[in-house]
């Protein structure tokens, strides 16, 4: 890999040339420098078109200035992070600071002024723009465009967001002479927080910050269109997954990472979370992201994994797969448990009903099972109030869903679980029964075997939709559906 920070020598080495009293370019000759100013093709694209969700996120910043009149609000992208030395991880921009505007690059930041006499905010997008060839940053910076690639000029910008731009580097100062109140999206960009430092409270930027995070809630057509387009391709990469288990078996769950991934890569920007790619008794581990163990036929695969789209909004779907392509008769009986908990789960997902409902519904079937099993005492409302299940259930029954895989987390307990559901939220509804591979409380037999089952759910005007609704559910039909896959 190539090294921005050493202008290679003629001989082809990487110590630096002899410098010469050159102030601009540090290390390189003068006619180099002469050279690599000019001759350069006009590049400035001038066909461009606002993006497909601009107006959207036009009315998203509408709503949050009525929300904060007369305050100037700062809403940063965030910056690249360093893997290692001087490698950086991909970046992915803050979620508050792309739903607002569209735009995905690092170091920018989005800023709503409030106008004079307290009516509205002008929004302005702070971005770097093209490098600048005069001073040589474009091919000397290992950020600059020769090694990272072409960035939009700001008036590329202003077209494509369909908002006024300005260079980010002017806004630290900006800030720091700014008067009146303001809030900060916080966590993302440390100069602006130091430029205002003396201005912001934790408390009110957190009260920005929850806002942003509520108002996500309820989906526009726009995002429920992408988390559609979300689903279809993650339900591809499941039936990737499906059709090469027997390379996995040869190799480890790290084939099926890769298989997945190479569908997010090819229809969207990602995975929207690290996949899950649990078999045996890994998939008793409800995060196993090492995802290096072996895969047997006559164990379980839980695969719990989403495409992001390109415009960040992720699916989140679990499926949980026998790797021969037939369940086992205890398998299937856990498994059916399962998908009738989650189907209690799904019926009580509704406009009106309390975001606690469906997890209520699963948890009750699930708990009746165990019980029949021989695995609880009941009654089923002793087990219940005293959490006893939960050996064994672990987790809650969903969450939001969106641009997070854990969408609207800052949001308050009374608008969230505490609160009712609306049409345009979605959500997850995903039980599962895990029974540790070291758990003496169960017989042998169970020990190893995890299951969930997970769908992302759209509530509508009368109920809800399945958005993953592509991918089989019930055991019959799994099965099928690999015979036909794997023939």
């Amino acid at each position: 890999m190539a090294d921005a920070l050493a202008p290679e020598t003629p001989d082809g080495g990487e110590e630096p040339i002899k410098q010469r009293k050159n102030g601009l370019y540090p290390g390189v000759s003068d006619e180099l420098a002469e050279n690599m100013r000019s001759g350069w093709a006009d590049t400035e694209l001038r066909d461009l078109r606002p993006i497909a969700q601009a107006a959207h996120t036009a009315a998203r910043r509408d709503a949050l200035s009525a929300r904060f009149p007369g305050e100037r609000l700062v809403i940063p992208a965030g910056h690249l992070k360093t893997r290692a030395n001087d490698t950086e991880y991909g970046f992915r921009a803050a979620t508050e600071y792309a739903y607002l505007t569209g735009d995905q690059t690092e170091d920018g930041v989005l800023v709503l002024e409030p106008r004079d006499g307290g009516e509205g905010h002008d929004a302005t997008l702070y971005l770097l723009p093209r490098s600048d060839r005069e001073n040589g940053e474009f091919w000397l910076s290992g950020q600059g465009e020769l090694w990272v690639g072409r960035r939009h000029s700001l008036d590329e910008a202003a077209t494509l967001y369909g908002v006024p731009t300005g260079d980010v580097r002017e806004l630290p100062g900006r800030l720091s002479g700014a008067t009146g109140p303001v809030r900060v999206v916080r966590g993302y960009d440390a100069g602006v927080e130091r430029a205002l430092a003396d201005k912001v409270t934790a408390e009110r930027d957190e009260e920005l910050r929850v806002f942003l995070s509520e108002t996500r809630l309820v989906k526009d057509d726009f995002e429920i269109a992408e988390l559609e387009k979300a689903c279809a391709s993650t339900a591809r990469g499941f039936e990737d997954v499906v059709r090469v288990l027997d390379k996995a078996e040869a190799t480890s769950e790290r084939y099926i990472e890769g298989t997945f991934f190479l569908r997010a890569r090819v229809e969207g920007n990602d995975v929207g979370y690290g996949s899950i790619c649990a078999a045996g008794p890994h998939a008793c581990t409800l995060h196993w992201v090492r995802n290096d163990g072996p895969v047997r036929s006559g164990d379980l695969l839980l695969l719990d994994a989403g495409v992001e789209t390109s415009e960040l909004y992720t699916a989140d779907v679990t499926r949980t797969l026998p790797i021969s392509g037939t369940f086992t008769d205890l398998q299937r009986k856990v498994y059916d448990a399962v998908y009738e908990a989650q189907e209690a789960g799904i019926a009580a997902v509704k406009p009106g009903a309390a975001f606690r409902d469906f997890h209520d519904a699963a948890q009750r079937v699930l708990t009746t099972r165990l019980i029949e099993w021989g695995l609880l005492e009941g009654p089923v409302e002793r087990v219940l109030e005293l959490g006893l299940q939960r050996r064994w259930t672990l987790h809650g029954t969903g969450h939001m869903l969106g641009m997070d895989v854990h969408d609207c987390a800052a949001a308050r307990t009374e608008a969230y679980v505490g609160g009712t559901l609306q049409p345009g939220m979605c959500l997850t509804v995903e039980p599962g029964l895990y029974f540790q591979a070291d758990d003496l409380t169960v017989p042998e037999e169970y020990r190893g075997i995890g299951v969930r089952i997970e769908d992302d759910l759209l509530v509508t005007e009368d109920g809800n939709r399945n958005l993953s609704e592509a991918l089989p559910r019930r055991s019959d039909e799994v099965e099928a559906w690999m015979a036909r896959l794997k023939g």
